[in-house]
């Protein structure tokens, strides 16, 4: 979905080992989920670091997004809490836009409730500041926005058929995803992530183009995928989304 709108992304796997770019290399950061939590910093002391990182980003007014556990690692590097939710919310689902998404750059283009595909257990607290943009029946903070440029999705909307096949044989037992309602998923991912971009250009450049048409930043770095799982390149799905404790994560 970045590809098809434009963006050079650099994708970084923390779980692997690799090193977070300087913010300064950077048009923007998408933190990606895992099948870790964001309390899991014993057994993955890389979920401390990028919660620095992604504060700092968020501080220096770079373009953020966190998706699933990205999410809860923005949230929480934010100074939000992050804890248990009530029960694993996994499949098809919708969520609900609040009223203060109605103006929203991003997500109040769409029309509510908004098809998305749901995989977690855990969930956060709207930081302090931050708007709350929808909402689902089992968890009323499924994304916000803090400032004008960093958002958090508890929900994916990056999940394509690619990706939904790939996550098929890690759904838990009885949970399937419904080809239609896969494409209806894809194709507010292709937009909401067009609008992303849009309004995180630098102001007065919009949809920057180079020569060849690519649509870049301002001074031409890419945009970062900073988490354990690949930006949608498609996103890999090679571990069950089941942690250690029993708890329900984002798949990785």
């Amino acid at each position: 979905m970045l590809a098809a709108a434009g963006a050079q992304v650099t994708v970084v796997r923390l779980d692997r080992g690799e090193a977070l770019p300087p913010l300064g290399t950077l048009d923007g950061v998408i933190a990606m989920g895992g099948p870790m939590g964001v309390h899991d910093e014993q057994q993955y002391p890389w979920l401390a670091t990028e919660r620095r990182w992604l504060a700092e980003a968020a501080s220096a007014g770079l373009p953020v997004l966190g998706v699933c556990l990205g999410a809860q690692q923005l949230a929480a590097a934010l100074g939000a809490a992050v804890s248990r939710g009530p029960t694993p919310e996994i499949g098809a689902g919708t969520v609900s836009l609040a009223a203060a998404a109605a103006d929203d750059p991003v997500l109040g283009p769409e029309t509510s409730p908004v098809p998305v595909v749901h995989w977690h257990g855990d969930t956060f607290d709207i930081p302090r500041g931050a708007l709350r943009l929808a909402s689902s029946a089992a968890y009323p903070n499924q994304a916000f926005r803090w400032g004008r440029v960093v958002y958090g999705f508890q929900f994916h909307v990056e999940v394509d058929a690619d990706l939904a096949r790939a996550w098929a044989a890690h759904l838990p037992a009885g949970v399937a995803l419904d080809p239609r309602h896969v494409a209806s998923v894809a194709a507010v991912g292709h937009r909401v992530v067009a609008r992303f971009l849009a309004a995180t250009a630098p102001a007065g450049q919009g949809a920057a183009s180079s020569h060849d048409g690519e649509r870049r930043g301002a001074a031409g770095p890419p945009m970062t995928a900073d988490a354990p799982m690949t930006a949608d390149a498609p996103m890999t799905s090679d571990a069950p989304m089941t942690s250690d404790d029993g708890g329900v994560r984002c798949p990785r």
